[in-house]
């Protein structure tokens, strides 16, 4: 046979290979998708053509030659495919007296491109069988012209005969009526007077009853699927039978359960007892119709889909091509036709490969691949073959079936999806994905040379800031320049990374020394620090970087990296805009800052924190009126700890807040016992920068005070100038939602921030404290003597109470004295104590 979608033929033998018969390559075997799913479809229905009993289905060109003879054709008339393929038509089949009228209806379908209606043909084959067919002829068309006209057949030779009986032998009319196979109704007029049990079982009626006195199209849904009225065209149907003698047509009914079924009816008008009477024949034909409509959906699958199909025979010798192998391959039908299909692969063992695929064809009866096509301009391609063997009637391989799928566009895909998954986004610099990998293969290397390697770790300085006041669109364009500018400071071999935020990695491979790295990171600290002219602004910043060698810095990716992070750390304590190599001790000073992090998040439950409060002083009195409330560490390795030695830990790790909260609980439960036992002294309790900003800040003052029963204004709360003024609007909003809980607000270290003094008005504030270093300095810079007069005058002038600390000496508190200050604390009245010891104080 040859395939049943398109034009075949008989070809010269040659050979013919997937995209081009020229060389082509196989990758790893994994899924095709929906080319896969377009072959399997095709291969079913295929297979199902084939193998039906009932169904003879062949094709001419239009020349008359055959170009599809299906093995239902070989069995009905004798002629196998191999001598019925090329051969005219007319020379395999005969129609004797109807030759003309056949080829007349043949060419009225070439000439109209519209199927013929269906009617039955007597033939005789070129092996002498006389038979009576019942065909269908309708086109097939390519591309919009039209190529081969398809001929759908059944055997109904025993029927004619059944018929001719019933015509000849009106005596036993009734008994072939009972006992024919098909369902027979008789109709006076458009009654039904009585039908075969035949017709009883295809309407799955129970029985005549349900049948007899109703009209036919009561068994017919409204409308045939041409859209005709099923009753118009039943009168029109019953005319022609009454005036030729009988009608065939094809039907549309619905059985008694409500079922649809195709049928072929044969309409008869006869004379029986002297009464003029219509009697239909009516078969099942719901299987031939699925056949057809399956042909015309193979038919258009094979010639619409995208991906080139070619099918071979037995012999693996291409019998069918379709239109988009000319578009994927370049070959046409006429190259590939007749020759054999031939898998190779250039520069390669390609007779071993032939063997693999169709020893693997063999075995499981598919094969699929990646390959190396070529087309027939020799461009090489990357592409997906599927090979699919199919089976006849017998078990017995009929043909086979390819798809060859280009798949460059997917592979472009997949190398941009693979580019984006290991590139930054914004840079186009590799990721960490890729830095790893990269590191990896680097240090292999270098073990395998016994070479050094260098891993630097750059940090951008102060990049928030630009972020915060330009704009992220700003600081993103000075990413991508820093980028460039890494970038031409390295050679070829080396990777620059961009980490993530402001931070970048570079691999330095193949080192011939540790000075070196130290160049590089110059060259990369000097690049980076020239000016940057991004949206009309000129920008400015540094670098730190820090930088560990292989091997004596580490010998993995995670330690090499970790120790020039470390190194970075470093240089950013030592100044910033600088370099630093990566050394034993900063990992120990890393260590214990690792370790008072582990601590301090179990210092709490484990009670190791305390307060100490130092007094604050009343000048014109010398009465004790508060004191403020400093936390310490009691540290089970290293005694106690002051706040500068852990707070900044605690600030950096997000531990502030619970530590914040908990030293406002004990200072207003001490402050109420304070209250409780004669002294109304106020508590005073600084904020941290985390503390101030959090959101739920007044809520937990709130609750300290509820669960200490202090009252609100014997809380007085110290926030730096610094936080307040980087806090902006949001600041005036916390301080204001504190201000409403009633509770004193100071701001502490005032003067070392960049504040005006007129800003002050806007804030609902109680206290200035002057900080401690202006005291200090006084005897050696009469400037600070000043910012304090300054200070306490402007303080006066807008109502604000003014406190000193620091003071430790009675000059200091003569000089305060004498300018109006209110209050202070300090050494010169006492240090902080313990609260059992304050009480010793007030006392």
């Amino acid at each position: 046979m040859s395939d049943p979608i398109l034009e075949t033929g008989p070809a010269p033998d040659g050979d013919a290979a997937a995209g081009a018969g020229t060389g082509v390559g196989a990758g790893t075997e994994v899924g095709a998708g929906t080319a896969q799913d377009a072959l399997e479809l095709l291969s079913g229905l295929v297979t199902a053509i084939d193998r039906s009993p009932i169904l003879a289905v062949r094709s001419v060109d239009r020349g008359g030659a055959v170009r599809y003879w299906s093995g239902g054709c070989a069995e009905l008339y004798g002629t196998p495919a191999a001598l019925a393929l090329g051969r005219p038509d007319a020379s395999l089949l005969s129609h004797g007296e109807q030759d003309g009228e056949f080829a007349a209806a043949v060419e009225q379908v070439w000439r109209s491109g519209q199927a013929q209606p269906a009617r039955d043909w007597q033939v005789r084959s070129a092996a002498g069988r006389l038979l009576w067919i019942y065909a269908s002829l309708f086109p097939v068309f390519r591309g919009g012209v039209l190529q081969q006209v398809y001929c759908v057949e059944i055997d109904v030779s025993a029927r004619r005969r059944q018929e001719d009986a019933l015509r000849a032998a009106g005596d036993n009319f009734r008994q072939l009526f009972e006992k024919s196979s098909d369902a027979i109704v008789l109709l006076e007029g458009v009654r039904i007077v009585d039908v075969n049990p035949a017709a009883v079982a295809l309407f799955h009626c129970h029985d005549k009853g349900r049948m007899a006195g109703r009209v036919l199209c009561d068994f017919s849904p409204p409308l045939q699927p041409d859209g005709g009225d099923s009753l118009t065209l039943e009168a029109q149907f019953a005319e022609r039978a009454h005036q030729n003698g009988n009608c065939r047509f094809d039907w549309r009914y619905r059985r008694c359960d409500g079922a649809v079924f195709w049928a072929e009816v044969l309409l008869t008008s006869i004379t029986y007892d002297h009464s003029y009477l219509f009697y239909a024949v009516i078969r099942d034909i719901s299987a031939r119709k699925a056949a057809e409509r399956s042909l015309h959906l193979a038919a258009q699958v094979f010639e619409n889909a995208r991906d080139a199909i070619l099918v071979t025979d037995a012999e693996r010798r291409v019998v069918a091509v379709n239109r988009a192998y000319l578009d994927v391959t370049g070959f046409d039908a006429h190259e590939m036709l007749g020759r054999r299909f031939r898998v190779q692969r250039a520069g390669a063992d390609e007779q071993a490969f032939f063997q693999q695929v169709w020893a693997g064809l063999a075995a499981s009866e598919h094969w699929q691949g990646e390959i190396e096509g070529k087309r027939k301009n020799g461009q090489r391609y990357p592409a997906w073959l599927s090979l699919t063997a199919i089976r006849d009637s017998a078990g017995a391989v009929s043909n086979y079936m390819g798809i060859v799928s280009d798949i460059t566009e997917r592979k472009k895909s997949e190398a941009h999806t693979r580019h984006l998954a290991e590139h930054d986004f914004l840079t186009d610099l590799p990721n960490r994905v890729l830095l790893l990998d990269r590191l990896s293969l680097a240090l292999a290397a270098a073990r395998r040379k016994h070479s050094m390697l260098a891993t630097l770790f750059l940090d951008l300085d102060h990049f928030k800031n630009i972020n915060d006041t330009m704009g992220h669109r700003v600081g993103d364009l000075l990413l991508k320049e820093v980028a460039r500018r890494l970038i031409k400071c390295v050679r070829g071999v080396d990777t620059v990374s961009r980490q993530g935020g402001d931070e970048f990695v570079i691999i330095l491979a193949d080192l011939g020394g540790v000075d070196q790295a130290a160049h590089v990171a110059a060259s990369v600290q000097h690049a980076v620090s020239q000016p940057y002219q991004i949206d009309g602004h000129e920008l400015y910043i540094s670098t730190s970087i820090g930088v560990s060698i292989f091997p004596s810095d580490g010998g993995d990716i995670d330690t090499l990296v970790k120790n020039a992070d470390i190194a970075m750390y470093h240089a950013k304590e030592g100044g910033r805009n600088g370099y630093q190599f990566f050394n034993a001790e900063m990992n120990a000073q890393i260590v214990e800052r690792v370790s008072f992090e582990n601590g301090l998040r179990q210092a709490i439950a484990r009670g190791e924190f305390i307060l100490e409060y130092q007094p604050e002083i009343d000048i014109a009195s010398g009465a004790m009126v508060g004191a403020e409330a400093l936390i310490r560490w009691r540290h089970p390795q290293l005694g106690l700890l002051k706040p500068e030695r852990f707070v900044g830990v605690a600030e950096e790790c997000g531990l502030m807040v619970p530590i914040g909260d908990w030293v406002l609980r004990q200072a207003c439960a001490e402050a109420r016992r304070w209250h409780d036992g004669g002294h109304p002294l106020v508590v005073a309790v600084n904020l941290s920068a985390s503390q101030f900003m959090h959101r739920d800040l007044a809520l937990s003052v709130a609750e300290a005070l509820r669960a200490g029963g202090l009252a609100p204004a014997l809380l007085e709360l110290e926030v730096t100038e610094a936080v307040i003024m980087k806090g902006g609007a949001k600041a005036v909003e916390i301080l204001a939602a504190l201000r409403r809980l009633g509770v004193k607000l100071t701001i502490d270290d005032f003067g070392t921030g960049y504040s005006r003094l007129g800003q002050l008005r806007h804030y609902p504030i109680d206290k200035l404290k002057i900080d401690q270093s202006f005291l200090g300095a006084m005897r050696s810079d009469p400037d600070d003597a000043s910012v304090v007069t300054t200070i306490i005058a402007m303080a006066k002038g807008l109502k604000l109470k003014v406190i000193a600390e620091g003071v430790e000496t009675a000059e200091q508190l003569a000089f305060l004295r004498g300018q109006g200050c209110d209050q202070y604390q300090g050494f010169y009245a006492s240090s902080a104590v313990l609260a059992a010891e304050l009480g010793k104080l007030m006392r």
